[in-house]
Parts: structure tokens; C-alpha cells; sequence
């Protein structure tokens, strides 16, 4: 590089580099203005340093007055052409910012986010950022809704049928009491089975908030499963005889399943009982179970005459009964009506085992397939 060039270099650096240092510190001292105008103030910077530079050198090289006013001329128009362009793209950018910001706006009123299409990339990202937390808000929402429309079901449910056992205890007491009752034994066997009902419902209520606070403690090991429905029949035999129900089906030997016995079984019990339940008289409840390649299948059918299809996505809602198509005329004392909550024990359990548990029409009622991991 010879002397001269390294005279223009350092001249032209000094200039440009003062301007552009006393223009980023406007710059910097405006920073909350409008992008518009800072798009402006970084154009004019850029501008005045290439003119600064322009003019320094060319009165250095003793440029003669009419090529130095030509120069500053075209450093003029080319400015004023950069100026305007900074000033188009700069309003652009306000206009896609405040498209931005409306929306943002109407999300926080109305919690839907609709997205602004153009823009630079980094505002299309930030638009689909929001439209994307729109929607995850719109499902959480939604969700809340169920689980409060849930729980004003379950307190609704579980309230009436607290009341029908509670009205029969006050009546057979007060019959006792008044020396009304003419046969006290028989009054005491239904006010223990009475007390037994409200029991076995609060104990539902608890295992179904320990499943929905997370907080369900699981003791996983090797389970026969033949062993496990064969116990879960033997405690449901006598249930079924009283609703003249028959049950049936089979087991594949050697199956194992890692799972809590306890939980299991009262997977295994509460479908069986829902199962007879819903099934008349002379009708068959068949349970199997078989190992699958993802672990193993156990399924239970019973005779309902199935459930309407809008029915059937909340099966496994807490409280839900079931419609009147599917639920008996009578309930007698056997096994009771429940409150709602078998199912959705059914479903907590299965989940927590990393399983997955469903229900389908399958003539002649309705068949529940529990999946679980070997």
C-alpha cells in the first residue's frame, strides 16, 4: 500500500468514524423512538459517514472546486434515495409492530390470538409464537371447563346418593327408637349395609384423590395374572348369583404382568362389578386375558345391550352412570348403584401403570380392554 493510500485510509476513517460515533450516540439517546425513525437515524448515520469520508478525502487530494461539488452533489441524492428508502422500511416495520401488538391486545381481551400475516421473519415467528400460545391457552381453558364441570357433577352425584342411604339410616333409627321396628335384627343388617355403601363410596373418593393429585403410591412386581382374576371371580361370584349373572371366560397360563397387586385387582374388580351391574338376569360377563407383543391384553365383556355412541367418551369421566339405555330399571341392594367413580379409579390406575384402558360395543353389550406393560 503506498503513502497516499494509507493517507485516504486513516483520513477517511478518522471522518467517518467521528460522525458515525457522534450518530450512534444519538442513535443510542433515541432508542425508545418509533422504528421508524431510528431506521432513519441509522440510514442517516450510515450517510453522513460515507459523505464525511467522501469530502475529507477529496479536499486531501486538492480535488478542484467544481469536481468537489459534483461529488457532494451525488453524495446528496444518493442520501436523500437512502433516507427515503429507510424511511419506506422503517414505517413498514411500525406497521407490522403495531399489527403485532393489536393482536397482542385482543388476545389479552379475548384470549384468541389471530396472526398477522408479512413481516420480517423474526416478526412471522413471533406472530405463530403467539397464535401457537393462543391455542395451548384456548385447550387449557377447556380443559379447566370439563374438570370444574367434573367436579360440580361429582359433588352434584355423590351428594344424592349420600342423602338416599342417610334418609333410610334416619328412618330405621327413629323406627328403632320408637319401638316401631318388628323385626330389629333385619333393621341392623340394612343399616350395616347402609353404612358399608357410604364406606366403600368414601373410600372411592379418597383412592380418586390420591390418583388426581399425583400422588398414588405403586409397588410394581411379578403378577400371575390368572391368579389375580381368579381371585377378582371368586370375590364377585356371589354378587352375580344374587342378579342371576353368570361369569365366564379364561386366562392364558404363564401370563405375567408387572403391576401392584392391590391396584390391579381393583382394576379387575370394579370392571367385573360394573360389568354386572348393567348385565339382566341369565346374561354372561366374560373376562380374558392373553399376552400380546407390547405387553398384556385383558378384556371384559359384558351383556348391557351397548352403550349410544356420544355415551361412550365419558365412560371414564368421575361421576358419570351412564344413560338410561345402558343402566337397569332396578338396582337392588346388591353391589348398589355406586356413585360414579369405579371407572374413573379404572382409568387412574391403568394410567399410572403406563397402561391404557378403553370400552367399545361388542355384542351383546359392551366390551373394556385393558392394556398394560409385561
Amino acid at each position: 500500500m503506498t503513502h497516499d493510500q494509507v493517507v485516504i485510509v486513516l483520513t477517511t476513517a478518522a471522518w467517518s468514524g467521528g460522525v458515525g460515533l457522534i450518530g450512534g450516540v444519538v442513535v443510542w439517546l433515541g432508542r425508545r423512538a418509533s422504528v421508524r425513525w431510528l431506521t432513519v437515524g441509522v440510514a442517516s448515520v450510515a450517510v453522513l459517514s460515507v459523505v464525511a469520508g467522501t469530502l475529507a478525502t477529496a479536499r486531501a487530494m486538492f480535488i478542484s472546486g467544481h469536481d468537489l461539488g459534483v461529488i457532494g452533489l451525488v453524495a446528496a441524492v444518493a442520501g436523500l434515495v437512502a433516507l427515503l428508502f429507510a424511511l419506506a422500511v422503517g414505517s413498514a416495520l411500525a406497521r407490522w409492530s403495531r399489527a403485532i401488538r393489536e393482536g397482542a391486545r385482543a388476545f389479552g381481551e379475548s384470549g384468541e390470538y389471530v396472526a398477522s400475516p408479512g413481516g420480517p421473519a423474526e416478526f412471522s415467528e413471533l406472530s405463530d409464537e403467539l397464535r401457537r400460545t393462543s391455542q395451548k391457552l384456548a385447550e387449557s381453558r377447556d380443559r379447566e371447563l370439563a374438570l370444574e364441570q367434573s367436579r360440580r357433577e361429582l359433588v352434584s352425584w355423590v351428594s344424592h346418593d349420600l342423602r338416599t342411604p342417610l334418609a333410610g339410616l334416619r328412618a330405621m333409627t327413629e323406627a328403632l327408637e320408637d319401638g316401631l321396628a318388628d323385626d330389629p335384627g333385619r333393621y341392623h343388617a340394612m343399616m350395616r349395609a347402609e353404612v358399608d355403601r357410604m364406606v366403600r363410596m368414601v373410600d372411592d373418593l379418597f383412592e380418586l384423590s390420591r390418583i388426581h393429585a399425583g400422588v398414588l403410591r405403586l409397588s410394581p412386581q411379578p403378577v400371575a395374572l390368572g391368579d389375580l382374576v381368579s381371585e377378582a371371580l371368586a370375590g364377585a361370584d356371589s354378587v352375580a348369583r344374587a342378579r342371576g349373572v353368570r361369569l365366564g371366560g379364561e386366562v392364558e397360563q404363564d401370563v405375567l404382568v408387572t403391576a401392584d397387586p392391590a391396584s390391579l385387582s381393583r382394576v379387575v374388580s370394579n370392571l367385573l362389578m360394573n360389568a354386572i351391574r348393567h348385565t339382566p338376569a341369565d346374561g354372561v360377563v366374560e373376562i380374558r386375558g392373553r399376552a400380546v407383543p407390547d405387553g398384556v391384553e385383558l378384556s371384559i365383556t359384558d351383556a348391557c345391550g351397548g352403550m349410544k355412541e356420544e355415551d361412550i367418551p365419558r365412560v371414564f369421566d368421575v361421576g358419570w352412570q351412564g344413560s338410561s339405555a345402558r343402566t337397569p330399571d332396578h338396582v337392588d341392594g346388591v353391589g348398589g348403584a355406586g356413585a360414579g367413580l369405579g371407572l374413573a379409579i379404572v382409568k387412574g390406575i391403568v394410567e399410572a401403570h403406563l397402561g391404557q384402558v378403553a370400552v367399545a360395543n361388542h355384542d351383546p353389550g359392551c366390551r373394556f380392554l385393558v392394556t398394560l406393560p409385561a
